[in-house]
């Protein structure tokens, strides 16, 4: 038996047919797609420790910082989760030159399909990373931007005509919108863009397909976090998005467990 300990970070991936994941487990990673269909072990050690500075903390705030951090890091400023509210392009952030190698990057609004069609924004080192992680299945960039402020403003604009949220359970089941065109999508979105953004419109039309290793998607989701079942067993049946899916239905957000200190072993 193969066992590693070592605290959780967010799943690696890399573009390929199917995405090959890697989980970081302290100084390990482990290739996740080999143990398809092999029964794995989750432990944790009731031990959660900081993914930047290594702190203990009791509770994990933004998927692994202890409170300090959260509070101080460019990471967990209020526009990693709201673009329109980045405020670097005026010079002002937590921290300008994480925020010069972050903010003030070309960014990409993009439209993405999972159960429905969304509109998200990405830096563009970030593709296709970011869609990866929300577990799309199809993805079309939409316009691009020279900050992330930017490509906020339209987002928020968008949402008046489109989610810019996946629903997980429906992304795990693999319920795919599949009578939706992104061509054709991106071209009605794209004639809604108000004259001060239609410079920023991308003409490239390439649409990105992902493919997951998924041996076997549940038909009910059943959700298991570590802060309320600290041992789990079961077989893997598949990996999608920042989730494992295991048989029985049963399914574990990696990302949100950032930090937390766990034993994995298989056979």
């Amino acid at each position: 038996m193969t066992k590693l300990e070592g605290n959780i970070l967010k799943m690696r991936t890399e573009f390929n047919t199917p995405i090959n994941y890697f989980l970081s487990l302290g100084a390990d990673e482990i290739y996740l797609n080999e143990l398809l269909g092999k029964t794995i072990n989750l432990s944790y050690r009731h031990q959660i420790n900081c993914i930047h500075c290594g702190r203990k903390t009791k509770t994990s705030f933004a998927q692994g910082y202890c409170y300090p951090c959260f509070q101080t890091l460019p990471e967990t400023d209020a526009c990693v989760l709201r673009p329109e509210m980045c405020e670097a392009h005026l010079g002002i952030s937590r921290n300008q030159a994480w925020a010069e190698e972050h903010c003030l990057q070309d960014h990409y609004v993009y439209l993405a399909l999972s159960s429905a069609l969304k509109v998200g924004v990405t830096r563009h080192t970030q593709v296709p990373t970011r869609w990866i992680d929300q577990g799309a299945w199809k993805a079309i960039k939409l316009a691009r931007t020279p900050n992330r402020n930017l490509a906020g403003q339209i987002e928020v604009f968008l949402k008046d005509h489109l989610t810019d949220k996946t629903n997980w359970r429906h992304m795990l089941m693999n319920t795919l919108a599949e009578d939706v065109s992104l061509v054709s999508e991106k071209e009605r979105i794209g004639s809604l863009l108000p004259d001060v953004f239609q410079d920023y419109y991308e003409e490239d039309d390439e649409i990105t397909e992902l493919v997951y290793p998924v041996n076997e998607y549940p038909q009910k989701v059943k959700s298991f976090g570590f802060d309320k079942q600290a041992d789990f067993e079961g077989v893997l049946t598949g990996i999608k998005g920042q989730y494992l899916l295991f048989e029985g239905g049963y399914v574990i957000n990696i990302r949100k467990h950032g930090g937390y200190l766990v034993e994995l072993s298989w056979e």
